[in-house]
Parts: C-alpha cells; sequence; structure tokens
C-alpha cells in the first residue's frame, strides 16, 4: 500500500511541476523581463533567451507531462491490483471479491480526478497568477532540465517533429493596434489621462496619415 501511495504521490507531484512551468512560460510577458534586466536579474536574461525559442522549454515540459501521466498511471494500477490482492478484501465486504475490470475502473477514475485536479486545474492557475513571482524558479529549473534533453539527442529528435510540420515564423508580440488598446485600457484604469491617450493614439494613426491630408492652404 505505501508503494502505491508512493507512486501516485509522485506522478501527481511531477505533473504538478510541469503544469506551475508550463502556465508560468506561457503567462511571462517581455515588458516584465524588460523590467528585470534593467533591474539587473541574473535569471532575466535566461528568461528572455527561454521565451524566444518557447519550443524547446514548452517539447520538455510537455513530454515530462505525459510520460508522467502515462508512467505512473501504469504503475499505479499494476500496483493497485498487487495492494488489492494483499488486502484479501473479498473476506470482508465483498464475498465475490472485485473483478479486475472494476478495480481498473475505480483506479482510472480515481486517478483521472487526481491529475484534473491537482496537475492541471490548480498548478495552472497558480502558475498563470503567480508567474513573476515564479518566473526565477521556473527559469533556473528548466535551464536545468534542457541540457539533459539536448546532449542526449532526445530533444533534437522531438524538435525534427515540429520542423516538420512547419518552420516557426517570428510572430512579434505587439502591433500597433496593440498599442491604441494598450492605451485606451490605461486611461480607463486611470493610470493615464484622457489627452495622453489621445496622444498617443494619434502618434500610432500618424503613420497612416499622408501629407496631403494635412496640407492647408498658403492663405489660410
Amino acid at each position: 500500500m505505501e508503494l502505491l501511495l508512493l507512486y501516485i504521490v509522485l506522478t501527481i507531484s511531477l505533473s504538478f511541476l510541469c503544469s506551475i512551468m508550463e502556465a508560468v512560460l506561457l503567462s511571462i510577458n517581455p515588458t516584465f523581463i524588460k523590467i528585470k534586466l534593467k533591474e539587473g536579474k541574473n535569471y532575466a536574461k535566461k528568461l528572455s533567451e527561454l521565451k524566444k525559442s518557447i519550443d524547446e522549454p514548452l517539447i520538455i515540459i510537455l513530454t515530462l507531462n505525459t510520460v508522467a501521466h502515462t508512467v505512473g498511471s501504469i504503475l499505479v494500477g499494476v500496483r493497485a491490483k498487487v495492494a488489492y490482492s494483499e488486502l484479501n478484501i473479498e473476506q470482508t465486504f465483498f464475498k465475490e471479491g472485485i473483478s479486475d475490470e472494476v478495480l481498473v475502473g475505480f483506479v482510472s477514475t480515481l486517478m483521472t480526478i487526481l491529475i484534473l485536479l491537482f496537475s492541471e486545474i490548480i498548478p495552472k492557475t497558480i502558475g498563470a497568477k503567480y508567474s513573476n513571482s515564479l518566473a526565477k524558479f521556473t527559469t533556473v529549473l528548466l535551464t536545468s532540465i534542457i541540457p539533459v534533453f539536448k546532449y542526449t539527442g532526445i530533444l533534437w529528435i522531438l524538435q525534427s517533429f515540429t520542423k516538420s510540420i512547419g518552420g516557426s515564423k517570428k510572430q512579434l508580440f505587439f502591433k500597433r493596434e496593440d498599442i491604441t488598446t494598450i492605451a485606451e485600457i490605461a486611461e480607463e484604469e486611470g493610470i493615464i489621462e484622457e489627452k495622453d491617450s489621445k496622444f498617443i493614439k494619434n502618434i500610432v494613426k500618424l503613420r497612416n496619415v499622408t501629407l496631403k491630408e494635412i496640407m492647408t492652404p498658403s492663405s489660410v
């Protein structure tokens, strides 16, 4: 029974950790990284590199998470069957015993609920909500794990599948329309005044204004 509980705890713990790292990595924005770089934080440079090549850490996180779910569930299922036979439950509550199908169904249902709560919903909520606070921890842990996958060739093999689908073209984080939206949000939240918001939005629109539109007659 102790070994069964150990398998459950290890499976949930590894998956919990992977889900937190995934949520933190996806929630961190370039503005936060820039601020930490200016503050001279050592981990900020590594975090910036992780964000630039985000496919690498995501592949590793998802691989570990999948292994934890699959292998963990198999080990828990096998151990649950052994623990059930050792407990000799059929002589207590169930006179005819419990069939393997019922046992597997019960264990699978229990593991599904535990994984859903403690390795998906809860950790990803924590990671998204406290991403800034967990940024250093996530960076240090990922930079420690990535070399293992790189030097063993596992990362290269997994990346070859994603590259075969199509090369990842670098996407801009900010677009001109986003700046206008940010100015409006900042105005609504009282961070800047209305005149400042209009000034920012007019600068963004200036690119599309032709010289003919702003020219006035010489008599004016």
